[in-house]
């Protein structure tokens, strides 16, 4: 086997990429969120979040990089890929990796007029499919578990920020 399969390093580089690029995104809207008045909430936790993200990326590149990608499951991911770009659309400059609350009403185009929290089904969902793209399914089933721990504190720290933005 060689010392790195190509298909596989691309599907990496894809998602460094893409998580650095929604990082400084996420950092520039916070930013010019929190100039309009809008408020943080549940920062406290956030580091949490960053650290899932960040081991889960490095177990996937580790345990990933000479794997073979499984097409079908590839086809997923480019689908749910489709599903991040109507999200970002849908929040544009309201989209961010934290929770920041505009005293504004609340995004309702897009996946929003359909579900509650598109984002992180969505995440919900590539945190299963990504490792499974590369045949990691031991990772796949060890990730989802912590994140939905993650998401219980972070689903409930932005539920209550919502509830305090209407009173």
């Amino acid at each position: 086997m060689p010392d790195f399969a190509l298909p596989a390093v691309l599907f990496l580089a894809f998602i460094v990429v893409q998580r650095l690029g929604e990082l400084a995104l996420a950092k520039k809207n916070t930013k010019a969120l929190l100039l309009q008045g809008a408020k943080e909430y549940g920062a406290s936790h956030y580091p949490l979040i960053v650290a899932l993200h960040t081991f889960w990326v490095l177990a996937l590149i580790i345990l990933g990089f000479n794997q073979t990608v499984v097409l079908p499951w590839l086809a997923l991911f480019a689908v749910l890929q489709v599903g991040r770009i109507w999200i970002l659309a849908s929040l544009g400059p309201r989209w961010t990796t934290r929770i920041i609350v505009l005293d504004k009403p609340l995004v309702k185009a897009g996946p929003f007029a359909f579900i509650r929290h598109p984002n992180y089904v969505l995440v919900v969902a590539e945190i299963f499919v990504a490792p499974m793209v590369l045949g990691l399914t031991t990772v796949a089933l060890a990730f989802s578990v912590l994140n939905a721990a993650v998401l219980f504190i972070r689903i409930s720290a932005e539920e209550k920020a919502l509830a305090q933005l209407r009173g």
